[in-house]
């Protein structure tokens, strides 16, 4: 009896049929062909990647003494590795092995602020206090400068709202190294447009003459500021810097379009994503819309840094209206200020409705594959707040997931020294896990003492 040979398939292997192309998802039998283009984008070594994820008004922390402290407290119920689950991060349970809670960090310079404020700061450690807002560079920036030279686009930023929002109330995670707010985008049919399948069937030629234009026009505006400047007041100077140096990122991303022009993109399969999701109407289907592009743009390794804001701090953005449409509740921040018995409850059950949104990104970043293994496994994701009850900047609750590949011991609820163990020390600890070299960030002390090895 003759022995069949092992079925060898090109990584780019399409199925067609009734009018439908679509891409196989990676599998054992393309192991040996993968073409020479993916070797030079840095595909020979597992992508390493950086994710948050953000969520506004702190989380529900009944007191000890009250009844509803055992059922709905957002932190476990012992430490270690036999801690328990309350039902408030109940959807998580599944994905036990894969990830730690962290109780004690904060960012010491914003304890003393308004909780709402202190969202500006999440990933950046910045000094908001007073009038001088002195933020700085954000994590996920400084990781960028090294991973997006493997990249289409060094980080993706989106949000529920779009944009940047204003000082102390920002809809983005993400700040430039002058500590300027970067926009965000919240539309999912315009961001799969702009970065799935940019100017559609354009010839090669076509592509080229549009980011020519594009450079020109750059060109064009940068030249006209510079008269204009000069006839300023500061004020009007400030906001016109902040505008070119968002002018000067959209230069530098039409060069690296340039550079990535007659680079094929991976294929990809885009017959599951929902792109004109009702956030209005279906919350979860909204945030989970977002959530399935940021996976694709990991699978095709469009970037290796993203950030994602489901829904702006106090009661700012439709966010605040999540509750409202999916569990029957009141707006977000209206249930962190309730007053009556059962609110705790409310607030819990809204906690457990986003965990319920976090797994399922889990779930989607185990699941899907690439040469490498489960993109989880090569991805640091960090999701929590900057408040852990509604006006306390201090004890964020905060939890890391993936990263199996990266180092990461998970399994644990570790509660840190406030006083010796700044949240800026978890950020030194993911960047030199995810191969950027890093000693201090923003008021680091250190490394991180246990989880990230």
């Amino acid at each position: 009896m003759m022995k069949r040979k092992p079925l060898k398939l090109h990584r780019r292997t399409f199925l067609r049929g009734l009018g439908v192309t679509c891409s196989l998802p990676w599998l054992e039998c393309m192991r040996d062909t993968a073409s020479a283009a993916s070797l030079t984008r840095a595909n020979a070594e597992p992508p390493k990647r950086m994710c948050f994820l953000y969520v506004p008004n702190g989380v529900c922390l009944p007191p000890a003494e009250n009844p509803y402290h055992d059922t709905w407290n957002w932190f476990p119920k012992g430490e270690g590795e036999n801690y328990q689950l309350t039902q408030s991060l109940e959807p998580l349970e599944p994905f036990r092995d894969d990830l730690s809670i962290l109780g004690g960090l904060s960012h010491p310079r914003s304890r003393e602020v308004l909780g709402h404020i202190a969202g500006d700061t999440w990933l950046t450690g910045g000094d908001v206090r007073g009038g001088a807002y002195r933020n700085n560079v954000s994590v996920d920036q400084i990781a960028a400068r090294s991973l997006g030279q493997h990249t289409r686009y060094p980080s993706l930023s989106f949000s529920t709202d779009g944009g940047v929002g204003y000082k102390s109330r920002v809809s983005t995670l993400s700040f430039d190294s002058t500590g300027s707010p970067i926009p965000t985008e919240h539309r999912q049919r315009e961001i799969f447009e702009r970065y799935f399948s940019p100017n559609g069937d354009a010839t090669t030629d076509e592509r080229r003459r549009s980011i020519r234009r594009g450079k020109k026009v750059v060109d064009l505006v940068l030249e006209d500021s510079k008269g204009l400047q000069r006839r300023l007041g500061k004020r009007d100077q400030s906001k016109l810097d902040e505008y070119l140096t968002s002018l000067n990122r959209v230069e530098k991303q039409l060069q690296r379009n340039e550079q990535w022009l007659d680079i094929p993109m991976k294929a990809f399969d885009a017959n599951h994503l929902r792109l004109d999701v009702d956030a209005t109407v279906d919350p979860e289907a909204y945030i989970r819309a977002t959530m399935d592009l940021m996976v694709l743009a990991f699978q095709t390794d469009l970037t290796r840094v993203l950030s994602y804001m489901i829904a702006r701090e106090d009661g700012m953005g439709f966010g605040d209206n999540f509750p409202k449409l999916a569990l029957g509740l009141k707006g977000h921040h209206g249930i962190t200020h309730d007053k009556s018995s059962d609110h705790w409850a409310d607030w819990g059950r809204y906690d457990q409705w986003l965990a319920r949104q976090f797994a399922y990104f889990l779930k989607q970043m185990k699941n899907v594959t690439d040469e490498h293994g489960p993109i989880l496994d090569n991805t640091l994701v960090l999701y929590g707040s900057a408040c852990s009850s509604t006006h306390n900047a201090r004890n964020y609750p905060l939890v890391l997931a993936g990263g199996s590949s990266l180092g990461a011991q998970h399994g644990s609820y570790t509660v840190f020294d406030e006083k010796h163990t700044p949240m800026s020390n978890l950020f030194v600890s993911m960047l030199n896990a995810v191969g950027v070299e890093t000693e201090r960030f923003s008021d680091s002390t250190g490394k991180l003492p246990a989880v990230l090895t």
